[in-house]
């Protein structure tokens, strides 16, 4: 190649273009993830690491924390009122997440037929899910008094009940009573994104199971809940994280309460955080709620994976 040939190379390679740079399909992509990623490790993240290490310290409140490693662990471990927390947080979650799954499907069923003011139904159903919590809770608080309590006049006015019961002044209806208001303002939820996947279905599949003689039943099983499977899974995670989870619900109605049988994670960390001033066990107390959240979100994973045939 001549000296005189190189200038010419040099002209006709394409300078860089920001532009084009920009449009390359992997740039682009990490482009538009890195925001929400940033926003997660900035307000997710941070908080949760620094949950661990406080979690590994004696920390009273305004003092200096002392490293102990999992020795906060260890004493939740051994705390009997932590293991009524564990069974608390169990039964609460499976039991207003096997009412929400039921009701919801129910409910998403009847919203995909054709009746009359069917739109405004449907936005009437959005009222519990949309309306704040603890604005709703305690209205339910109300309607729970066992003085004032809209249920228990009809208990005493029916003949069925004299005097109504305390329905959060005792420990088994207090539970009740709370995976009830759960179950209610979550049924939404439930129905919505269940009624979003019913509308995916072709209504071919269920013609053709129709001339092939299935029955109402065997048409739900076999054509409605194998394709309803994935919105299925991810409803029922995010209920499973909201529920196991859970902490104004329960905190306005009951605070935990009575004898601390309905305490659940979040509210027995609070309570043994703030109230108590014990930063370190506090967070090791909401911190013990992460392995066992993991561990039935993945279990739920194997289970609704589709099959290899």
């Amino acid at each position: 190649m001549t000296a005189a040939a190189a200038p010419a190379l040099e002209r006709r390679r394409p300078a860089f273009s920001l532009g084009r740079w920009l449009e390359r399909e992997g740039v682009f992509s990490w482009l538009m993830v890195a925001p929400p990623v940033a926003f997660l490790v900035a307000l997710v993240g941070y908080p949760f690491f620094y949950g661990i290490w406080i979690s590994l310290q004696n920390r009273p409140v305004a003092q200096a924390g002392e490293f102990i490693g999992l020795d906060n662990f260890i004493h939740a471990w051994h705390d009997p009122i932590f293991r009524q927390v564990v069974l608390n947080t169990f039964v609460y979650t499976i039991a207003a997440t096997l009412l929400k799954m039921v009701g919801g499907l129910g409910l998403a069923l009847v919203m995909n037929q054709e009746f009359r003011f069917r739109n405004l139904t449907r936005a009437l159903l959005l009222l519990p899910f949309i309306v704040p919590t603890v604005l709703s809770t305690i209205a339910w608080q109300w309607i729970l008094d066992p003085a004032f309590s809209v249920i228990n006049w009809l208990l005493v006015f029916t003949g069925i009940a004299n005097p109504g019961p305390s329905w959060l002044g005792n420990p088994h209806l207090a539970m009740l009573s709370l995976i009830v208001v759960n179950t209610w303002r979550g049924l939404p939820f439930y129905a919505i994104t269940l009624l979003a996947g019913l509308q995916t279905i072709p209504p071919e599949l269920y013609e053709a199971a129709t001339i092939d003689g299935a029955s109402g039943w065997q048409r739900f099983r076999y054509v409605t809940l194998p394709l309803l499977k994935p919105v299925i899974f991810i409803v029922t995670m995010f209920s499973v994280i909201f529920t196991f989870a859970d902490f104004q619900l329960i905190y306005v109605l009951t605070r935990g309460g009575p004898a601390n049988a309905t305490h659940v994670f979040a509210t027995y960390a609070f309570d043994v955080a703030m109230g108590a001033g014990q930063f370190g066990q506090g967070a090791a107390i909401a911190l013990s709620m992460v392995p066992p959240l993991a561990l039935i979100i993945l279990a739920m994973a194997i289970y609704m994976r589709p099959s290899k045939s």
